[in-house]
């Protein structure tokens, strides 16, 4: 079929959509086209950053007891300022660190910011030894530091308020679906149901399943599978995702990636993975095939020795912040109901071995007895037992729980090797053995204090959800997705989401 068939069918299948209809979906594609001003904003307040890094330094260098300083800026301190000023954030885009597919999408867009941040610390320090240039090695011990804590808080900054605005419907990027109808509704259920930067406005499908004018899921089908890129130009999509088709085969996305190219719409193929993150993927290029490579997940190593080092000094550096806090809510507790401070209770740990983990206790003594209320009614899903109105939780440990307070003592289970900072979240024995085996992966990790359950709706997140999530934790984690969490979870503590 030539370009100019397709034309003519394209035109004759949109002469059967509504003008209003048409008008609302190119309304809804163009209203994506918002990463252009959110990367220049992100360019921008880097500069701005690393600036003020740069000028920190060199001024904390110059002080003479005095502010401001006597003496002002030398040359070569002006200089220093503006290089690092212009290389820092052209580091940062050779790493790829504005590519609008990782905005707001996961600790790969605070990777980046690190890669090259380390990548240029290592150039200039390389240059300071060579040149031999008075102070440089001072000023670059102070400025990428602070730098790289500035780079990192705006991020954080520019993602709040991106996923803010995308909690709307505004500044997502907007997505033409093309493929076989149930295909195409997995798709729209995946990107739009879900906090996502991306949603579909749009479906290609076979006229054999759906007439153009017709909707899947709420969204309109505009036209066949073959008048994909003649729809994609005239709407103005950011993107066209192919889901599959036996009509889309290789050598159909070949021709519609060729006919996409000059109108600058990006090409999305949909792989039948689920739950793999990015670091497990790589594309080998074999000449005429691309092989995708998941690798297997691993469980032992140099990086898990890693994590024991960093939750150790991690949850070291935290007992020593909170110290104050453990004696006031220990105070609290012994103080307004009668019982020990601590409760102890069994849970499952890394490859099934049990261990006794802390809280504070926020029940009455011998609540875990009470067969009463065990047996009754709860708010849980799953094997979990959940009530909102619990009549066995005290006084004061509603406001523990509210607050996570009671989960402190669990910092001692992380020295004792016996848990992790970030992790799965700590079944007890019951719960373990009514597990299926796809949710004995996650005991192929320590359990941790928090973890995505956590920081994605703790106790009213469903159990398939919670399940999926610690599974996806324990298969995918990277120490800068582990430091990202542990971020989320100071705000989710903070503001009592989700907790009884």
């Amino acid at each position: 079929m030539s370009i100019t068939d397709v034309q003519q069918r394209t035109r004759r299948a949109l002469a059967g959509v509504r003008a209003a209809r048409l008008r609302e979906v190119r309304a809804a594609f163009r209203a994506g086209s918002w990463q252009t001003a959110y990367r220049r904003r992100l360019m921008l307040t880097d500069a701005v950053l690393v600036a003020m890094a740069t000028f920190l330094a060199v001024m904390g260098n110059n002080l003479d007891g005095t502010w401001p300083p006597a003496h002002g800026l030398r040359a070569d301190q002006i200089v220093f300022i503006v290089v690092v000023t212009a290389v820092w954030p052209v580091s940062i885009a050779l790493s790829r660190g504005y590519d609008v597919r990782l905005f707001a999408s996961g600790p790969q867009e605070f990777e980046r910011i690190f890669d090259a941040t380390l990548r240029l610390f290592a150039v200039l320090a390389l240059g300071a030894f060579v040149l031999s240039w008075p102070g440089l090695r001072t000023y670059l011990l102070v400025a990428f530091p602070l730098g790289l804590v500035f780079l990192l808080v705006g991020r954080w900054q520019w993602r709040g308020w991106l996923r803010r605005r995308r909690a709307r419907g505004e500044s997502t990027t907007s997505v033409l679906a093309v493929g076989l109808r149930d295909q195409t509704e997995r798709l729209i259920r995946e990107l739009n149901e879900r906090p996502s930067g991306y949603r579909v406005v749009g479906v290609c499908t076979p006229t054999t399943e759906a007439r153009t004018g017709e909707e899947v899921l709420g969204v309109p089908v505009l036209a066949d599978l073959d008048g994909a890129a003649t729809i994609a130009a005239q709407v103005g999509a950011d993107c066209v995702a192919v889901a599959g088709s036996d009509r889309m085969t290789a050598e159909a996305v070949r021709r519609l990636g060729w006919e996409l190219e000059p109108v600058g719409v990006d090409l999305m193929l949909m792989a039948e993975l689920a739950d793999v993150a990015g670091p497990r993927i790589t594309v080998t290029p074999e000449q005429s095939v691309s092989l995708l490579h998941v690798d297997a997940p691993r469980f032992a190593g140099p990086k898990y020795v890693a994590k024991t080092i960093m939750d150790w000094i991690g949850a070291a550096l935290i007992t020593l912040v909170v110290l104050p806090v453990l004696v006031t809510v220990a105070l609290v507790v012994a103080t307004t109901s009668r019982g020990p401070v601590f409760y102890s209770q069994l849970r499952v740990g890394r490859g099934g071995q049990t261990f006794p983990m802390l809280k504070f206790r926020t029940m009455r003594v011998g609540a875990d007895q009470e067969e009463a209320v065990l047996g009754s009614e709860h708010d849980g899903t799953g094997v979990l037992f959940k009530r909102h109105d619990d009549p066995r939780v005290t006084r004061a440990g509603r406001m523990l729980r509210r607050y996570s307070l009671d989960e402190l003592p669990q910092l001692f289970n992380v020295l004792a090797g016996q848990m992790s900072l970030v992790g799965p979240r700590p079944p007890l024995p019951q719960e373990v053995s009514r597990y299926e085996a796809r949710m004995r992966r996650r005991l192929l990790v320590k359990p941790g204090i928090t973890g995505l359950w956590q920081v994605g709706g703790r106790s009213d997140l469903p159990w398939e959800e919670a399940v999926r999530l610690d599974v996806y934790y324990a298969e995918n984690w990277t120490p800068f997705g582990d430091l990202l969490i542990l971020a989320r979870t100071a705000k989710v503590v903070l503001a009592a989401q989700g907790a009884y």
